[in-house]
C-alpha cells in the first residue's frame, strides 16, 4: 500500500534552490553528493546566479523548470525561504526538506517565520521536513539529500555490507543520525534510511517513524529524539512497530533537567524529567539506550540474527582468559551460561587438545581453530537444545588467516537457529571484516555493549504488547461537584474516589467535638485520626495523624491535639475537621497514583509505598489508562515485587485486588485527564490472597 512520503523517499525528481558551483559550501556538496550516490532521478538546480552547474542547466526559480517535482530541498538565507516555498507551492512541488538554519532555534522574528512556514504547509498539503534539517538519505533509492560526509563516496571503495536485513535511522540531530550511518556502514550493517527531523514545522519524528514501520526495506529502527510533538503520529507508529515485532532502539535526550517538577503528590514530584518517555518505550517494548556504541551493536546484532528462544549462552573462545571475560559479560546481565550436557560435551571434547575445555565457557584453543574444532563446535552447539545464543570470542587481527571458512560458516548462519554474536578481543582487522561478512558476520569490538546487546535480545524476545485497557469496570460519572477547586483534602479526594466507583472504607470527618459520639459508634476502635486540609498535602509533617486510637478519651484529647498542630504549622491553612477512620489490617505497602505528563498525557505509577516512597523511588510507570494484565505486569518489574509474592515465607499477597485498582485508578484518570492532574494513593495496603486492598489515605489535584 502507498505511504505518503513514498515520493519524499524516493522523488522521481528534485530541484536544489540554491544549488551551487562551490564543492566546499553546503550548496555545492548537495549536488556533489547527489550526483556522486548515483541519484537516478532527474535534478534540477535552481540559482539565478547561474546558467549550469557542473554541465546541468540551471534555472532562475522553480516555475521556470517547467517539469514535475517531488522534492524541492532549499538552502538558501533564512529570510528567502518562506517566499521560495510559496513558489515551490505554486509549481506544484509535493515535498520539500529546509537545510537551512535561522528558525524557531533562534525564538524571536525567526520563530515567527518558523509558524509561517507551518501554516504554508497546512494550507497547501505541501509536505516540509526542517528547517534547520540536514536532510536525508536513501540508499535504496540512492537519494543523498544532504550534505552530511557520511555519504561521501570515495573512488575504488567497495562497501562494506554483512546484514541482508536493514535499519532506518531516525534523528531529530542531523548530527548524530548520520554518525549512527557512519558507524554502521564501519560495521557493516546495511542501513535503508537515514532522516533528521530539524525544527519539525511539519513532519515530525514520529510520521518518519511511522514510515520506517511500514517500509518493507527497514527491519531494524534506530531512533535519536529530544521531545516528540507529533505525538498521536508517534504513538501510533509505536504500536504498529510491536505488532509487527519490528524493534525500534531509541536514545532519549534531555533527561539531566535542571528543574524539578512543581507537583503536590510522590507520584508526580518522583517522575523525572523522562519518566513518561520511559513508560511509552516500556509499554510497546522499544529497547532504550544511552550510548552510541551500545546502540549500534544492538542494532548490528538484531540486523544479523534471529530472535533467542531463551536466554542460556554458550560462550565458544579461543582464549580460556578472554572466555571467562565473555562468560562474566553477560552473566552480569543476568543470563545463563550453563554446563552442557554431557552428550554435547563428549563431541566438543573430540574436537580440541585435551587440555581445552568443553564444559562452558568452551575453550577450543588456538590448536583447536587449526584443526577446524572452532567451527565443529558452533556447528554442535547450534543443532542443540543445550542454548539459546552463541557468543564466539576470538582475536581477528590477523591480515591473512582466517578462523572460519565461508563455505561452512555461511550455510550454519544462514539458517538462523539462534543468535550466533561474534566478539573479537584484538582490534578487528579490515580483512576479517570483510571475509566474515560474507558469511553474514557483524564483527564486534565492545564486549560490554555485546553483553548488553544478547540481554536485550532476549527481551525484545519475551516482549508482548499488552491488550487495550477496558474501562467498563468504572461506570461513567460527572465528578465536578467535586473538583469546584483544585487542591483537595484527603477527606475530599475519598469522596470524588467513591462517587467515581471506588472502593474506601467507610470513615467520618468530624467538624467539631460535638461530632465525636456519633462518629466513634459508625467507626469502630481502634481507630486513625486525621487533621483535614486542602491546603496540607502531607499531614504527618504538620503532627496531624495520630494512628492506634483505643479509647474514647483518647479521640478527645487526639482531636484538640491535631487541631492545634497544623493551626500551629501552617496558621494560614483551611482546616475542616479531623477524619475518624479505622485501623485497616497489615498488608504491604504500595503507592498507586496519576499524574499528568505534558506531552503524552495521564501517566500511572506503582511502586514500594509508605513513608519510604521517596527514599527507595522503587517505581513503575505506564501511559493511562492500563489493563489489570499490564498493571500486574508493572508489579512484576518492581525491585520489591518478592514482597508481594510471599516473600522470606511471609503469606503471597492480593496481587490481582491491586492489579485492578491500578487499573480502575488509571482509567479514572485518563477518562478525567481535563479535570484531574494528580492522584496519589498511599498507601495501599495488600492483604493477603484473596483478602483486598485497603487505600489508607487518597490526594487529588485538580487542574487548574
Amino acid at each position: 500500500m502507498p505511504h505518503p512520503l513514498d515520493s519524499f523517499f524516493a522523488p522521481a525528481s528534485i530541484a536544489l534552490i540554491g544549488a551551487s558551483r562551490d564543492h566546499e559550501k553546503i550548496p555545492g556538496r548537495l549536488l556533489s553528493m547527489l550526483r556522486k550516490n548515483e541519484y537516478p532521478g532527474h535534478i534540477y538546480p535552481v540559482n539565478p546566479n547561474y546558467s549550469d552547474i557542473d554541465g546541468i542547466a540551471c534555472y532562475k526559480s522553480v516555475a521556470e523548470i517547467g517539469a514535475p517535482i517531488d522534492l524541492a530541498v532549499i538552502i538558501i538565507p533564512a529570510r528567502a525561504v518562506l517566499s521560495a516555498l510559496e513558489q515551490c507551492a505554486a509549481a506544484g512541488v509535493k515535498n520539500a526538506v529546509i537545510i537551512s538554519s535561522g528558525f524557531a532555534e533562534e525564538g524571536g522574528d525567526s520563530a515567527a517565520m518558523q509558524d509561517a512556514i507551518a501554516g504554508l504547509a497546512k494550507r497547501t498539503g505541501m509536505r516540509i521536513s526542517g528547517p534547520n534539517a540536514e536532510g536525508f538519505f536513501s540508499q535504496m533509492q540512492r537519494v543523498a539529500a544532504t550534505f552530511s560526509p557520511a555519504v561521501d563516496v570515495k573512488p575504488g571503495v567497495v562497501p562494506l555490507v554483512a546484514t541482508k536485513r536493514r535499519i532506518g535511522i531516525v534523528a531529530q540531530s542531523g548530527g548524530i543520525g548520520f554518525a549512527y550511518y557512519h558507524r554502521a556502514k564501519a560495521l557493516g550493517v546495511a542501513v535503508s534510511y537515514v532522516v533528521s527531523a530539524g525544527n519539525e514545522s511539519d513532519l515530525g519524528a514520529g510520521e518518519f517513524l511511522d514510515y520506517m514501520v511500514q517500509d518493507a526495506s527497514t527491519d531494524v529502527i534506530l531512533l535519536f529524539i529530544e521531545g516528540i510533538r507529533d505525538v498521536e503520529k508517534f504513538l501510533a507508529a509505536a504500536r504498529r512497530a510491536a505488532e509487527l515485532k519490528k524493534p525500534i532502539i531509541v536514545t532519549k535526550v534531555g533527561r539531566s533537567g535542571a528543574g524539578e517538577r512543581a507537583a503536590a503528590s510522590h507520584t508526580a514530584s518522583m517522575a523525572g524529567w523522562s519518566a513518561a518517555y520511559d513508560a511509552v518505550f516500556a509499554k510497546y517494548g522499544f529497547i532504550v539506550s544511552n550510548d552510541l556504541d551500545e546502540a549500534l551493536t544492538v542494532a548490528a546484532v538484531l540486523a544479523s540474527n534471529p530472535l533467542p528462544k531463551g536466554d542460556r549462552v554458550a560462550v565458544v573462545t579461543v582464549s580460556g582468559g578472554a572466555g571467562i571475560w565473555g562468560a562474566d559479560a553477560v552473566a552480569l546481565r543476568g543470563l545463563q551460561v550453563p554446563e552442557l550436557s554431557e552428550p554435547i560435551q563428549a563431541g566438543i571434547k573430540a574436537l580440541m587438545p585435551s587440555y581445552g575445555s568443553a564444559r562452558n565457557p568452551i575453550d577450543v584453543t588456538a590448536q583447536g581453530v587449526t584443526s577446524g574444532g572452532l567451527q565443529k563446535s558452533v556447528d554442535l552447539l547450534t543443532a542443540s537444545d543445550d542454548v539459546d545464543a552463541i557468543l564466539v570470542v576470538l582475536s581477528l587481527s590477523s591480515e591473512v588467516r582466517m578462523p572460519f571458512k565461508e563455505a561452512e560458516l555461511k550455510p550454519v548462519l544462514s539458517a538462523q537457529r539462534m543468535p550466533v554474536v561474534f566478539y573479537s578481543y584484538t582490534v578487528p582487522s579490515d580483512f576479517a571484516r570483510r571475509e566474515l561478512a560474507k558469511s553474514g558476520v557483524v564483527v564486534l569490538s565492545g564486549l560490554t555493549h555485546v553483553g548488553v546487546a544478547l540481554r536485550q535480545l532476549v527481551d525484545y524476545a519475551r516482549f508482548e504488547l499488552p491488550r487495550p485497557a477496558h474501562d467498563t469496570r468504572l461506570p461513567p460519572r460527572d465528578l465536578s461537584t467535586h473538583l469546584k477547586s483544585p487542591a483537595l483534602s484527603e477527606a475530599d479526594s475519598k469522596a470524588l474516589l467513591r462517587a467515581a466507583g471506588i472502593a474506601l472504607p467507610d470513615e467520618v470527618l468530624v467538624m467539631d467535638k460535638s461530632g465525636l459520639d456519633e462518629a466513634i459508634a459508625r467507626v469502630s476502635f481502634p481507630l486513625a485520626m486525621k487533621v483535614q486540609s486542602p491546603d496540607i498535602a502531607h499531614k504527618s509533617e504538620v503532627g496531624g495523624v495520630r494512628v492506634n486510637v483505643t479509647t474514647k478519651g483518647e479521640v478527645f484529647l487526639a482531636f484538640e491535639s491535631l487541631l492545634n498542630n497544623a493551626r500551629k504549622h501552617r496558621p494560614d491553612a483551611s482546616i475542616q475537621g479531623v477524619l475518624l477512620a479505622p485501623m485497616a489490617k497489615k498488608g504491604v505497602e504500595i503507592i498507586v497514583g496519576t499524574m499528568t505528563d505534558a506531552t503524552f498525557g495521564p501517566m500511572v505509577m506503582v511502586g514500594l509505598g509508605g513513608i519510604t516512597t521517596e527514599l527507595f523511588r522503587d517505581v513503575v510507570y505506564r501511559p493511562a489508562p492500563v489493563s489489570a494484565e499490564e498493571a500486574g505486569a508493572m508489579l512484576s518489574g518492581l525491585k520489591a515485587a518478592p514482597l508481594l509474592n510471599g516473600f522470606r515465607g511471609a503469606a503471597k499477597a492480593d496481587v490481582c485486588a491491586l492489579a485492578r485498582l491500578i487499573a480502575d485508578v488509571s482509567v479514572l484518570a485518563a477518562r478525567h485527564a481535563r479535570e484531574i492532574a494528580e492522584i496519589e494513593l498511599n498507601p495501599v495496603l495488600v492483604h493477603g490472597e484473596g483478602q483486598g486492598v485497603t487505600i489508607v489515605d487518597a490526594l487529588v489535584v485538580g487542574r487548574k
